[in-house]
């Protein structure tokens, strides 16, 4: 895989500062049972990265002393990681709502019987990986026979309640399939709403549509397509100066497999991680006795990719 983050820096993003904290994204490891082109993670069925028990713990007392009001799961496929529900249990005694980015075929993947039931007994809201509502697209970006088996899914997630019951939410995410940046998120969630009830009576709460970050796997192929520079070109020239208050980044601490902390999840797979004064990398247990607030966060000419046209961050468009 060819690597971008040396077309990345030095940058000229405009400088920004932390606000206060309160969504604590955490990446529980890189297994996963799928390999998609768009993954910026890199994930798949050959990774063995996984946060140890130590880490978990560590996590779980961070979010007792009641900072922050999201825990965000994402990986790989989160939900395999051996204590994923007893992190989701722990989660839940201490009135911490869960989201569960959830890739969808997971969901009938060997030992995960009962995770559905299991999701929504603990009122986690899934975000959900359909980066089309066409079988074409989707088996393009995810693989072969992916896009029925994600209808399946959502069809049994809309049994148990989701998209139905108010405290069972169930969002969408839509990536491009390649280098151009994603369409309206008001009209292409209407658009999904309309295809999926009408050809498969399925029913979600929102679209988030996210913009393909220059990294990883989507950066390696922008390269190997002659793309990269093109790409570079429609994320600077669409950025908006309005989004820079509401980029993810800003609210959120991004957590890797191994307990380092990041500004977002992109910086995580970019190796930037948050330093402390002195120039440490700082670790979740430094969460414990550190306020990140005004702190100056790190950015490269990636961040284009969040503050370009509508906005991107892992809960969809920014305006």
């Amino acid at each position: 895989m060819r690597e971008t983050k040396h077309l990345l820096f030095p940058g000229d993003f405009p400088a920004i500062k932390r606000k206060s904290s309160n969504i604590l994204q955490v990446n529980l490891g890189y297994v996963c049972n799928m390999s998609c082109t768009h993954c910026h993670v890199n994930a798949g069925p050959n990774r063995t990265e996984i946060m140890s028990d130590e880490t978990l713990e560590i996590l779980i007392d961070v979010l007792s002393r009641g900072n922050f009001s999201l825990l965000d799961l994402t990986g790989g496929a989160p939900e395999l990681h051996p204590k994923f529900r007893y992190l989701i249990s722990k989660a839940h005694e201490l009135g911490i709502p869960v989201r569960d980015r959830c890739n969808l075929t997971i969901l009938f993947e060997t030992e995960q019987e009962g995770l559905a039931d299991f999701l929504a007994t603990h009122n986690v809201e899934i975000v959900a990986s359909l980066p089309c509502y066409t079988e074409k697209n989707v088996n393009q970006q995810r693989g072969k026979g992916v896009f029925q088996d994600s209808i399946r899914a959502l069809k049994y997630l809309n049994e148990k309640g989701y998209a139905h019951d108010d405290k069972l939410k169930l969002h969408l995410v839509y990536n491009p399939s390649g280098p151009l940046l994603p369409p309206s998120q008001v009209s292409l969630q209407q658009d999904y709403k309309r295809n999926l009830a009408n050809d498969f009576n399925i029913h979600f709460n929102e679209l988030f549509v996210i913009t393909n970050m220059p990294i990883q796997r989507f950066g390696s192929t922008l390269l190997s397509t002659g793309h990269f520079d093109s790409y570079m070109d429609i994320l600077r020239n669409s950025h908006l100066d309005e989004n820079l208050g509401n980029v993810m980044c800003r609210d959120t601490i991004s957590v890797d497999w191994q307990g380092n902390i990041y500004d977002c999840d992109f910086n995580q797979m970019l190796d930037l991680s948050i330093n402390s004064d002195q120039g440490e990398s700082l670790h979740i247990r430094d969460l414990l006795n550190t306020n990140l607030e005004d702190h100056t966060i790190q950015t490269g000419n990636h961040c284009y990719g969040c503050t370009a046209g509508q906005g991107s961050s892992c809960s969809g468009a920014l305006n």
